[in-house]
């Protein structure tokens, strides 16, 4: 089959690569038809993740169908449509029973795409499928779908549910990219007074304006002081932090009120300074975190029926094979407007048999 395989910083290519087949009784092979990329690949490609060793294919989120189970998987079965998490969960370690997937010690967690072959292939390999695939609606599209993958539960997760936003709040959101703008959108589930989203383009504002900001800044026009103007000086209850780098964060420690709540979503990928000597006294929260999914069922039932802004932030489609393509223009956002890019193809004539247990 073809994949798009990491080979070092910089380094990478659409080539052929074995097949998958089922290794454990736990695995699903899934046949990918629709696909997407994550800010995550594109630090994998700087070199930021060195977990990821050359060789590994790419990417950690899907929507496809099965063609091949396991003898133990109990939950999908052949020709069923899927939804692949970007988590991985055993279901027996200490973190799983607690519905911490993303820190699962079973040999789960996040490992498509980082510590085993990923979703930016024709085929793809999920361990524990019964936990870490989702049946899909029949109503809900494979393009829109695809966003439940990974950057949805993210940003509601460790953005708005770790941030506890609450009816009322003033929430900022710094990066207008696809988390951050998934988070302007699940944020507006809590009904907070005013959303305000903070980015250097001036189309991701246009975007997070779209999708329910209530205020924007350019993050080269003093953003604190519009959080101040509308907060009455007090900062925001809640800030997102969206973008992964330190001067980023450091802002969002700048804008929050006391008492309020930084939430850092963002992969890090240099060192952060924490600026305790004027947040000591502040009672300030910070959290972070790897996505856990356990959202995923909830925000697919909402997608089904329309609660979830998905097609809004797709702005560019590929066949799968223009895999190259499709990087250049998702890494040059600035330049193409790109949000989140979508890749999939027609079904293929040749299925992987079933192979009964």
């Amino acid at each position: 089959m073809k994949a798009y395989v990491f080979h070092g910083p910089g380094q990478s290519a659409w080539e052929d690569v074995p097949d998958p087949d089922v290794r454990e009784p736990t695995d699903a092979i899934v046949r990918v038809d629709a696909v997407t990329l994550c800010g995550t690949d594109l630090h994998i490609l700087k070199g930021d993740v060195p977990e990821v060793r050359p060789g590994t294919v790419l990417g950690h989120e899907a929507v496809g169908e099965i063609v091949d189970v396991g003898g133990d998987v109990r939950t999908v079965r052949p020709g069923d449509r899927v939804l692949v998490s970007c988590i991985t969960a055993c279901g027996r370690c200490r973190y799983c029973r607690e519905g911490t997937y993303g820190q699962c010690r079973g040999g789960g967690g996040w490992i498509l795409g980082h510590l085993t072959d990923g979703t930016q292939a024709e085929y793809v390999r999920v361990p524990y499928a019964d936990l870490s695939v989702h049946p899909l609606p029949s109503a809900l599209d494979g393009k829109d779908a695809v966003l439940l993958a990974d950057i949805f539960p993210t940003s509601y997760e460790v953005g708005v549910l770790n941030g506890h936003v609450r009816p009322g709040d003033t929430v900022a959101v710094v990066g207008a990219g696809p988390v951050g703008l998934a988070a302007v959108a699940t944020a507006r589930l809590f009904a907070p007074e005013r959303i305000i989203a903070v980015d250097l383009a001036a189309a991701r504002l246009e975007a997070a304006k779209r999708l329910g900001a209530d205020a924007v800044a350019d993050a080269r026009e003093d953003p604190e002081q519009l959080v101040a103007d509308l907060t009455g000086g007090l900062g925001a209850d809640v800030v997102v932090e969206a973008v992964g780098v330190p001067e980023a964060f450091e802002l969002c420690t700048r804008m929050v009120r006391p008492g309020g709540h930084v939430a850092d979503v963002g992969v890090h990928g240099k060192p952060v300074t924490l600026h305790l000597e004027d947040l000591w006294i502040k009672n300030v929260t910070i959290t972070t975190g790897l996505v856990d999914t356990y959202s995923t069922p909830t925000l697919l039932r909402m997608a089904a029926a329309g609660r979830l802004p998905t097609g809004q932030l797709v702005t560019h489609t590929f066949p799968l094979n223009h895999m190259e393509e499709a990087y250049d223009v998702f890494a040059r956002a600035a330049d193409t407007g790109a949000l989140k890019v979508v890749l999939g193809e027609e079904p293929h004539e040749e299925v992987v048999p079933y192979r009964a247990a």
